[in-house]
């Protein structure tokens, strides 16, 4: 099991919490951490509007959409995190930092995710 104190947990913790403040004043230069997803944000939240069509991006929980906009950027884009460590830790930080719902949430949309891009897990 994973302990919090995972530097790579914390890290994502991070980058989740910079995407959500990002999302609150997009006209300022996004931080060092998230400045490789912004640059590709086009194509994530595209990637999120097909494996969540039910919500449109912008009716999507600001926390949720940052969560899913990491975990689509490691699923898709950075080849170095294996697709069941992307999933797993998006299902963990939507529990401890999103609503109720959000860890379901997340975890369909990712696995839509997985079935458009027929990505092996």
């Amino acid at each position: 099991m994973k302990k919090r104190s995972d530097p790579r947990h914390r890290k994502r913790i991070k980058i989740i919490q910079e995407l959500f403040a990002w999302q609150f004043k997009k006209d300022k230069k996004p931080a060092k951490e998230i400045k490789e997803i912004v640059s590709h944000l086009t194509e994530v939240d595209t990637l999120i509007a097909k494996s969540a069509p039910d919500r449109p991006v912008n009716q999507i929980n600001k926390v949720d959409l940052a969560i899913l906009r990491l975990a689509a950027f490691e699923i898709i884009l950075d080849k170095g995190v294996p697709p069941k460590v992307a999933i797993d830790e998006a299902i963990e930080l939507g529990k401890e930092y999103g609503s109720d719902s959000s860890a379901a949430f997340i975890n369909g949309a990712l696995g839509n995710l997985i079935e458009i891009k027929k990505i092996k897990t």
